[in-house]
């Protein structure tokens, strides 16, 4: 377990963004919970759930079930706009592997939708319960509109259970170790470093080495009463894996100030726990 003085400053920071749900968790790199606060509550994760899709993807390849080289065509009924850059691209299709690089680096909606269609929500979801995930899944395709004829949220998880997703992927033990590696490699080029990772100054654009002995695998997920930032992070004196998920009612006000102040506080933690 973390020092008490640490806990206690971590809750506080966490209680001080009044009118927040969070689920938080930090394992050691053997599972043990350091720290916990809301754990096991399920909230909704927006593109978190989107590394599901990922470990469907590589499992699929490393089966032999999926060739990493077939090229996927966009088609204009999964078209989504905000995040992702295929939307802006000149070219219709693209080989599987590169679209799994689009959503691992900038969380490509489109991409997401067409990988998606081509590997099914049902295999996702069976993928989940093979891990054990009771409250953690992707719930639907990304959507510009969502209605009540629809999942209420791309995806929902809990910070033990996503903790414990990467911390297995931070000790390769993730399906496989090439499920693994597969994981480990496309992490890697994520660029979203402005929640819980801020505090660690790296680059975002390139990051896939140790950066002052620090290595950093990170999936973050954005709505407009979201944030959430899952990973695992090693240092010289310590492995851990986090996640860190925050939701809101946006009908008692703007919170994102207050709650990404509350995230970069538990980066700034992190790193100390790991120098």
């Amino acid at each position: 377990m973390v020092s008490s003085e640490l806990a206690d400053r971590l809750d506080a920071a966490l209680d001080a963004a009044a009118e927040v749900s969070w689920s938080v968790c930090i394992a050691g790199h053997d599972g043990e919970v350091l720290y916990s606060h809301g754990a096991d509550r399920a909230l909704s994760t927006a593109s978190v759930g989107k590394v599901l899709l990922l470990i469907a993807v590589a499992r699929r390849i490393e089966l032999g079930l999926l060739d990493p080289n077939e090229r996927l065509t966009r088609t204009p009924e999964l078209s989504v706009a905000d995040s992702g850059l295929w939307q802006h691209l000149c070219t219709d299709s693209l080989p599987v592997t590169d679209l799994a690089v689009l959503v691992a680096a900038v969380s490509d909606n489109f991409a997401t939708n067409v990988l998606l269609a081509r590997v099914g929500l049902d295999a996702v979801r069976r993928l989940a319960l093979s891990l054990d995930l009771r409250q953690t899944g992707l719930l639907d395709r990304v959507r510009d509109v969502r209605t009540p004829d629809h999942p209420p949220a791309l995806s929902v998880g809990s910070a033990r259970e996503l903790s414990e997703l990467f911390g297995r992927i931070g000790r390769r033990e993730l399906l496989s170790p090439n499920v693994s590696d597969q994981l480990d490699r496309w992490l890697a080029i994520g660029v979203d470093l402005s929640m819980v990772a801020a505090a660690f100054n790296f680059d975002p654009l390139a990051h896939r080495e140790p950066d002052r002995t620090v290595v950093l695998r990170n999936k973050t997920g954005t709505d407009s009463s979201i944030r959430a930032d899952v990973g695992c992070i090693a240092g010289p004196a310590n492995r851990l894996s986090y996640a860190v998920l925050a939701n809101w009612d946006l009908a008692s006000g703007d919170r994102r100030d207050t709650v990404m102040a509350a995230m970069k506080l538990i980066g700034a933690e992190l790193r100390r726990l790991i120098a």
